[in-house]
C-alpha cells in the first residue's frame, strides 16, 4: 500500500465511522494503520541499524522500533512480517551488543515463522545468523550447514547480492578452519556473483577477505 493509498483510505474509513454510522470501519481502520505503523518502525530500526553499522554510536530505538513492528504484525496474523521483525530483534542482540545466544530464540523463531509461510529470503537471514551463532559457540560444522542454506535459499530466489555475501561468509568459515582452497574459491564465485549484479560493497568485502586470508 502507497503512502497516499492508506491516507487515503483512512480518511475514507473516518468519514464512514463518523457520517455513515459504520460503526466497522474503525476496526477496519485499525488495521489499516497499524500495517502502515508496522511498515514505518521496520524502515527506521533498519536505517538505525546501518547507521550503527557504519560506525556511529548504538542507539536504543532500534530494538524498539523492531519490537513495536513485531507486536503489530503479530496482532495483523502476518507471519511474514513478524518473522522478519524477529530477525531484527535478533540482529540487535547479535550485531549491536555481540549477545549472538540472546539473538538465538529470535533467530529460531524467525526462521520457523519464514517457513510457515514460505519466505524464503527471510528464512535466509535467520538462518545464516544462526550459523553465526554456531560458529561463535564453536560448532563449525552446523555454522556450515546453516550457511550453505542461506546461500542455497537466496540462489533459488535469485538474491544475488545476498548470495555474494552469503559466499563470503563461508569463505571466512573455511579459512577459519584451515580449509584455504576452499576459502579461495568461495570468494572467486563471490566475487563473480556480486560483479554480474552491481553489488559493489559485496566486492569489496571480498577483496578485504582476500586481503586478510594472504597477511
Amino acid at each position: 500500500m502507497q503512502g497516499q493509498d492508506w491516507v487515503e483510505q483512512a480518511g475514507e474509513l473516518f468519514e464512514a465511522a463518523m457520517f455513515g454510522g459504520d460503526t466497522s470501519a474503525l476496526d477496519r481502520s485499525d488495521e489499516v494503520l497499524d500495517a502502515v505503523e508496522a511498515r514505518l518502525s521496520m524502515a527506521r530500526g533498519k536505517v538505525l541499524h546501518v547507521r550503527f553499522l557504519g560506525g556511529l554510536e548504538e542507539d536504543s530505538q532500534e530494538l524498539a522500533f523492531f519490537e513495536r513492528a513485531a507486536e503489530l504484525y503479530r496482532r495483523l496474523a502476518d507471519a511474514s512480517g513478524e518473522a522478519d521483525a524477529l530477525f531484527w530483534i535478533g540482529c540487535w542482540h547479535q550485531v549491536v551488543k555481540g549477545e549472538g545466544a540472546t539473538g538465538r530464540p529470535y533467530f529460531e523463531r524467525s526462521y520457523a515463522l519464514a517457513s510457515s509461510v514460505d519466505d524464503r529470503r527471510t528464512m535466509s537471514y535467520a538462518v545464516r545468523h544462526l550459523g553465526f551463532v554456531d560458529r561463535d559457540a564453536g560448532d563449525f560444522d552446523r555454522a556450515r550447514e546453516k550457511l550453505t542454506e542461506s546461500v542455497t535459499l537466496r540462489r533459488e530466489i535469485a538474491f544475488r547480492p545476498g548470495e555474494a555475501a552469503g559466499l563470503v561468509a563461508l569463505a571466512y568459515l573455511a579459512a577459519e578452519t584451515g580449509d584455504r582452497p576452499a576459502a579461495l574459491q568461495h570468494l572467486d564465485e563471490a566475487e563473480a556473483v556480486a560483479r554480474s549484479c552491481g553489488a559493489k560493497a559485496v566486492s569489496g568485502w571480498v577483496e578485504e577477505a582476500r586481503t586478510s586470508m594472504s597477511a
